[in-house]
């Protein structure tokens, strides 16, 4: 029986293995949507059928973790089309399987934002023309051909052209035999891509149950538009599932495996991973049995909001007195993000990746004790979330259950950023940012490829205002990046750890450098040597108090095994 003669009467329950071979055809633009399970079970299926076999993919997928090694790997592909393609675990650093991928030649790369490879998703779902976005504008990635600022009788508009993958891949946490798809928030890049799907969806899901009933607000995608239906519980893993209120039980995300993948990369035996991860086990159950089970219901029971503890208990505060250069420029950092949040009365703060997060997490506490109402904000799709100690990573899903908003990155980016209804500061992190505030975590001017955009584009292009926290470095700070990758017009600050650049009148000028011995004017002679350019100088440049033990140990707190801040 065949998919296509199936689907009248439903989609097929059915193994792993023959959702697959029946479902992705050579050619294909096979879109893996993420939502906050990071990955599926047919995600590693693909790579496992089609290993060595030159089928000649497009992958649409919004980031690229390390495991999206193997498709490169084994040859599946000849274009991504992605915001981000590097590691995100053990921390946030370029891979060097896409690199070599991608400076070579071997794949095509077409870079998005993740706003906007959301928006493109969702104009083919809607079955319209074009989608508009306030993103890109001022950016290397507004060259895209998909890329368009047309006039209009209600003035420029950014439009994005559809994108409709051919068949895509999604872990759900329950199906009914119907195929109807039961997921629960926050959903990153949304369902968008299973919706706009010319042939449909290939799912995978803890459960197959008789039926959904009473739960068809957490049914995101019908049957109509369902291929075949795999039950393959942990079927998201190394990624995690939440699924509060759903016939299914929740895990964590084994970020132990996640590390293990980007090292092996690293070191240049990913091959090895492959061999025992991939094509090794024939069956999902076959690669569950190589996960183990005392492993699965560790990865249970973090799904626990409490679960924090033992990580806690296993890592107390480091208490070394000596301060890293990031620690000092985290520090500086979350004390000019406080500032900011009181000067534009912002309503949110939307923390980047890695020390830029850390600082952000510091400041928000800072700023809540001390009475102001401002929330923390997440492109995964989290309102008002509540790190937790001894977890350094912005998506921690043991803060989901106490999270009283969660939704998806059209609206986080879509609307709580640039929204006129609310006012929100970003803190970011890149690899470079210039004398006008421009971002660059894309090419380096050599075409030394580094990770991609993420949400960056969308927050810098969108915010009330945007502070930078960065090393000074020539290398950090150049006059110009090799590519734009998010706009400098809305970065009020650069905070580094030898000093802060304001923006002043239009240019962003070295407003204040750390208290210490020796004249200010040397103080100030050695952070403009640090830079990449001769900064200009304000009149009046203030002195930064020494970093207090206080405020490093409460970036500590979060960061316990300093992954960032070491």
């Amino acid at each position: 029986m065949s998919l296509a003669a199936a689907s009248p009467a439903g989609p097929v329950v059915t193994s792993l293995e023959d959702a697959v071979a029946r479902g992705v055809r050579r050619g294909d633009t096979v879109h893996i949507m993420m939502g906050h399970s990071r990955w599926t079970a047919a995600a590693r299926e693909l790579a496992r059928q089609f290993w060595g076999s030159d089928p000649g993919f497009t992958l649409v997928m919004t980031s690229l973790g390390a495991l999206g090694a193997a498709f490169f790997e084994g040859g599946l592909l000849r274009k991504v089309v992605t915001a981000y393609s590097g590691n995100s675990f053990p921390t946030y650093t370029p891979n060097p399987i896409f690199r070599q991928a991608y400076e070579s030649g071997a794949v095509e790369v077409e870079h998005w934002s993740i706003l906007t490879l959301s928006q493109r998703l969702e104009a083919a779902a809607r079955g319209l023309p074009a989608a508009v976005t306030g993103s890109l504008a001022g950016s290397s990635m507004g060259e895209n051909d998909a890329f368009a600022v047309v006039d209009s009788p209600f003035g420029p508009l950014g439009l994005l052209a559809p994108l409709a993958p051919d068949v895509a891949l999604v872990h759900a946490a329950a199906a009914d035999t119907a195929g109807n798809l039961a997921f629960s928030e926050p959903l990153l890049d949304g369902v968008w891509g299973a919706w706009a799907a010319r042939r449909g969806v290939v799912a995978t899901v803890e459960r197959v149950v008789d039926d959904l009933e009473g739960l068809g607000h957490r049914v995101r995608l019908p049957g109509h538009r369902v291929l075949a239906v795999v039950e393959a519980p942990y079927g998201a893993h190394p990624g995690g599932c939440f699924a509060p209120g759903l016939p299914v039980r929740s895990y964590g995300e084994d970020i132990a495996h996640w590390s293990a993948a980007a090292e092996a990369a690293a070191r240049g035996e990913f091959d090895t991973y492959v061999r025992d991860w991939v094509l090794g086990p024939k069956t999902h159950e076959e690669y569950l049995a190589r996960v183990g089970t005392e492993r699965l219901r560790w990865l249970d029971a973090r799904s626990d909001p409490m679960s924090w503890k033992a990580d806690a208990d296993a890592h107390p505060v480091v208490e070394d007195p000596t301060v890293s250069r990031w620690e000092r420029a985290a520090s500086f950092g979350a004390r000019e993000v406080e500032r900011v949040v009181a000067d534009v009365g912002a309503d949110a703060v939307l923390a980047g990746a890695g020390v830029a997060n850390l600082a952000a997490w510091v400041a928000v506490g800072r700023a809540r004790a001390a009475g102001r109402r401002v929330m923390l904000t997440a492109e995964l799709g989290l309102w008002g979330y509540e790190p937790t100690p001894a977890d350094p990573y912005i998506f921690n899903q043991r803060v989901f259950p106490a999270t009283p908003y969660l939704s998806d990155a059209s609206a986080v980016l879509g609307m709580v950023i640039g929204g006129p209804g609310t006012r929100t500061v970003g803190c970011l992190g890149a690899a470079e940012v210039d004398r006008e505030g421009r971002l660059n975590s894309t090419e380096l001017a050599g075409g030394r490829f580094l990770v991609g955009s993420g949400g960056a584009n969308d927050v810098a292009s969108r915010a009330t205002a945007c502070v930078v926290v960065t090393l000074a470095r020539p290398e950090r700070l150049p006059d110009t990046v090799g590519y734009v990758t998010s706009p400098g017009e809305r970065v009020v600050s650069v905070v580094t750890d030898r000093g802060v650049l304001r923006r002043d009148d239009g240019v962003l000028r070295v407003a204040a450098v750390p208290a210490g011995e020796g004249p200010l004017a040397e103080r100030v002679r050695a952070f403009v040597a640090s830079c990449g350019y001769e900064p200009e100088v304000a009149r009046a440049v203030g002195e930064l108090p020494a970093v207090r033990p206080e405020e490093v140990r409460a970036l500590r707190d979060f960061d316990r095994q300093r992954i960032f801040l070491a």
